[in-house]
């Protein structure tokens, strides 16, 4: 015991002989040790059965009821050291709990790690910002980026990950690509749409894959283009998303934070379970690691009305595919990206020779031509480069 507490108990001892002598009231007792009377009346009945020893604390000499067991902190050192070595403390006593059966607070093992020079705090050396507030209503805005890294460390290539997240509830979406490409947008946002409905508005890069930021040209102010858009631009306008195009990456803070998370816990999770595919990586995503982070860092929306809209009869793979014209050849073949393609006879709709007709490059690659708004049959025919 320190001497503070040996001195409070030598004054309460002091006091309560006083009262027992019928000097003093307990009443009056009380308040010179500023305790209530009601907790008087303890201290006085403890004092009168027991003495002055009666007043020490109930736990002097005890160990503490939650005291971690010093072979179990032994045993999740050596864990750390074979498994763990680069994980923060909160999530490796999450993974210790949960792989290896070790439940341990994270202040304990914090401090564990420290003693054992496994972890250096970090100091904060941040400029201040004030964070905007979350919007109120779920669809209300979705922020969409991709982040190039090192995912699989050295058993794979690097690869981009892309993700949407969900301003107002923090719910996310994540796959892997090779790069950030204008389809894997496409794609995670038609797994969104799919998922969750149409959202309101995106929150994106000034990048030209989805938003073009550009002045129109000469022969797009001909064509009556005031605002050129992009594959992926036009694709939401049809959609009715609006697109807002960040000026920074402070500007898309809850997708960029995700980053920083996913930088540490996904590769991690990615290394413990010997994934090193886009393939593998994708799978453990959508049936493990996004159930979990949503799980934990989800919220409720300050407002409960959803914003997303239903798909309703809307084909997403005639909108969120690349797009452009095209003129039918007097042969009546149309030429894209070096290909020919035959219009056949039997189409339902029939362009002729100076038609214009749209051509449609879906996701998985494969060529549709419409005319009025209706598919034209057609059959790629070979070029002397075959």
């Amino acid at each position: 015991m320190n001497n503070k507490a040996e001195q409070k108990v030598k004054d309460r001892a002091r006091v309560m002989e006083l009262v027992k002598e019928g000097k003093i009231t307990l009443k009056d007792a009380s308040a010179q040790l500023g305790i209530s009377y009601r907790q008087g009346k303890r201290v006085y009945s403890d004092y009168v059965e027991g003495g002055e020893a009666a007043l020490e604390h109930g736990n002097k000499g005890r160990e503490p009821v939650n005291k971690t067991e010093k072979e179990l902190v032994e045993k999740a050192m050596e864990l750390f050291g074979e498994k763990y070595d680069d994980f923060a403390p909160t999530f490796a006593a999450e993974k210790l709990e949960e792989l290896d059966g070790i439940a341990l607070s994270v202040s304990v093992l914090r401090r564990a790690m420290i003693a054992n020079d496994l972890w250096v705090p970090a100091e904060n050396t941040f400029e201040h910002r004030s964070r905007r507030e979350a919007k109120e209503h779920f669809g209300e805005l979705v922020q969409f980026d991709g982040s190039h890294h090192k995912w699989f460390e050295e058993r794979g290539p690097r690869c981009c990950l892309i993700t949407l997240i969900d301003d107002a509830r923090k719910i996310r979406l994540s796959q892997f690509f090779d790069e950030e490409t204008m389809f894997g947008a496409m794609k995670v946002l038609k797994m969104w749409i799919k998922r969750y409905g149409i959202p309101q508005a995106l929150y994106c890069d000034r990048k030209n894959a989805f938003v073009l930021t550009r002045e129109a040209t000469d022969s797009e102010l001909l064509e009556g283009i005031t605002k050129p858009k992009s594959h992926f631009g036009r694709a939401c306008e049809k959609l009715g998303i609006e697109v807002i195009a960040a000026y920074s990456a402070q500007a898309k803070g809850r997708v960029e934070r995700n980053h920083g998370i996913d930088q540490d816990r996904l590769v991690k999770e990615l290394r413990l379970a010997g994934i090193s595919t886009i393939p593998e990586a994708n799978r453990f995503l959508l049936n493990y690691y996004l159930p979990k982070m949503n799980r934990k860092f989800s919220r409720t929306s300050r407002n409960p009305d959803d914003f997303h809209r239903p798909l309703g009869k809307i084909k997403l793979n005639d909108v969120l595919c690349i797009e452009e014209e095209r003129t039918v050849a007097k042969d009546f073949v149309v030429r894209y990206t070096a290909r020919l393609f035959q219009i056949l006879k039997n189409s339902k709709v029939l362009p002729r020779p100076g038609d214009k007709v749209t051509v449609r490059l879906w996701m998985d690659e494969s060529i549709h031509v419409y005319w009025k708004g209706e598919p034209v049959r057609i059959k790629e025919i070979p070029t002397m480069f075959d």
